[in-house]
């Protein structure tokens, strides 16, 4: 069975992340979508509520599931039995920091493989810090995040 991990912050899950989601969906006998708790980030919802919001988003894609993890993301695929770790990328800034960081996780540990998948360009723009921004501005939400995840953003800001 081949495993692989999407992890990311999610605070809050983008069209764009869901978009990779799908379609990793399609690739992997199982998709985990990994949570990372980074006790140094001050995200605006806690790693279960971000958890919660994606488990919504993924009920109709029967081989992926979500967890929450903090630590090193070598160590959460190894305990989920992935050997592949997919990356969403948006633009060549993204490229930069995460090719260092798939050099990073192969000298950590080399079973492991890093594909780089681009989003759909028309979610090339949204990141969960623009979406934030946004929000605090009362600005338009539709189809930067899901529905649902819209008024979970405007209660908390």
């Amino acid at each position: 069975m081949r495993t692989a991990v999407y992890p990311g912050s999610f605070d809050p899950i983008t069209n764009g992340h869901l978009d990779i989601i799908r379609r990793a969906s399609k690739l992997y006998d199982r998709l985990i979508v990994g949570v990372l708790d980074n006790i140094n980030k001050k995200p605006l919802f806690s790693a279960m509520e971000r958890k919660e919001m994606i488990d919504t988003q993924i009920k109709d894609l029967p081989n992926v599931s979500c967890d929450v993890f903090s630590g090193l993301l070598v160590d959460f695929a190894k305990q989920n039995g992935a050997s592949v770790i997919i990356k969403g990328l948006r633009t060549v800034a993204d490229f930069e920091y995460e090719f260092q960081m798939a050099l990073l996780n192969k000298a950590l540990n080399p079973e492991y493989e890093t594909v780089f998948m681009m989003t759909d360009s028309k979610y090339s723009y949204i990141s969960s810090s623009m979406v934030k921004e946004v929000a605090k501005y009362k600005g338009e939400l539709n189809g930067l995040i899901p529905p649902d995840v819209i008024d979970k953003i405007k209660d908390k800001i």
